[in-house]
């Protein structure tokens, strides 16, 4: 809204405005970080408070004995702390980013529609025993209904936004400078199969004090990164892109989803104010699940969903070893491959703390995010 302010008040003045920073995306994404990190911050207090007040307090229950007695004293720590997420993400987003953009009119989409399946999500699970129902949240399929299909919406509006640009039509590898020709099938397919996944991975991965904010945090970084050299020439006399000097796809209006993404960076740093050890507050599904979604929104724009399996590695590791246990467990008729999954109990149980596990883990996160950039220069 400031930046079509602004620009109207440029015109009614036939030019004569002096201020011309607005124009520029890293202007704005500085701005926009800054924006969602005050409103995080401030809105914090009352949010928890409003929370603590509905009572809607996490109970976190395990198959895992020894994990219950771990967590048994964060039973009344207000979780559903992700509308915090949400808010500030959008009134930072709405505030300096080009809302006639159609990758950014499809990243709001995304972060209500999957902000809205996780937030009812946490309402019917954490209001069940207050109302004595006996509904424990959506049902898995329910769940994986609404994702597919939201993720189903934005895969093809995305692939018409593609219509001409060749390179957004390609499957690109790292360490390989040119793409792979997609069906529109095939390309529908894996957008799907990536929001989706990464929604559900973020999700698994919120199960500590901070562990999910700051990883999350991490990965929109690089994605700030990629949607800038993704659509952002050299300099403003010159009509290189960054993209073609790197030899990676080049996708035109991607960077304004700069300013979508440095929101949400702020928005995380702000969490994680009250969300370090030990929580004032939980995210829960209705933080994750759009985070999550968003993180695979934004390698499918930039055309860099294989590099996402290493930006986000933590969350990959998380989902796999979910779906390892699992596998392993029917397998082997009750036999288990850790401790407990995801695999940051595994650790917890193993003697780390929570705080060491949390911090090793961003710190892996890092390392994953450093190689990734690393990548954009090895083609």
């Amino acid at each position: 809204m400031i930046y079509h302010l602004l620009w109207y008040l440029r015109e009614v003045f036939t030019h004569k405005v002096g201020f011309y920073a607005y124009q520029d995306v890293a202007f704005r994404s500085v701005a926009a970080l800054l924006c969602s990190f005050l409103v995080a911050i401030l809105m914090g207090p009352k949010v928890i408070r409003w929370l603590m007040v509905k009572k809607i307090g996490d109970r976190p229950e395990f198959y895992n004995e020894t994990l219950n007695e771990l967590n048994k004293k964060k039973s009344n720590t207000p979780t559903m702390g992700g509308i915090l997420i949400v808010l500030s993400v959008l009134v930072s987003t709405l505030l300096w980013a080009k809302l006639n953009n159609p990758f950014v009119q499809k990243a709001i989409v995304l972060l209500i529609w999957f902000g809205g399946i996780g937030c009812v999500d946490d309402w019917l699970k954490l209001t069940a025993g207050r109302h004595q129902r006996t509904r424990d949240g959506l049902k898995v399929w329910e769940k994986l209904v609404f994702q597919i299909g939201g993720a189903i919406l934005i895969a093809i509006f995305l692939y018409s936004d593609f219509a001409n640009i060749p390179d957004g039509k390609r499957l690109w590898i790292p360490f390989y400078k040119y793409g792979l020709p997609l069906a529109n099938g095939v390309f529908v397919l894996i957008a799907v199969l990536y929001i989706t996944a990464t929604s559900n991975a973020v999700n698994l991965t919120d199960g500590m004090d901070g562990l999910a904010t700051g990883c999350v945090g991490i990965v929109s970084f690089v994605l700030i990164l990629l949607c800038y050299v993704a659509s952002e020439t050299m300099t403003r006399t010159s009509h290189i892109t960054w993209a073609s000097y790197l030899l990676l796809p080049h996708i035109p209006q991607s960077g304004e989803l700069c300013i979508f993404y440095s929101a949400i960076l702020g928005s995380c740093l702000g969490f994680l104010w009250y969300n370090c050890h030990p929580a004032q507050a939980f995210m829960g599904d209705v933080g994750s699940l759009p985070l999550g979604a968003a993180m695979g929104y934004g390698a499918l724009v930039t055309r860099n969903e294989v590099l996402l399996l290493i930006i986000g590695g933590v969350f990959m590791v998380e989902l796999a070893s979910v779906v390892l246990q699992v596998s392993y467990f029917k397998y082997s008729g009750g036999k288990r491959i850790f401790r407990c999954a995801p695999i940051h109990h595994h650790f917890h149980l193993a003697g780390w703390s929570e705080p060491q596990v949390v911090v090793r883990f961003w710190l892996l996160a890092a390392a994953f995010a450093a190689v990734a950039v690393a990548t954009l220069k090895l083609r």
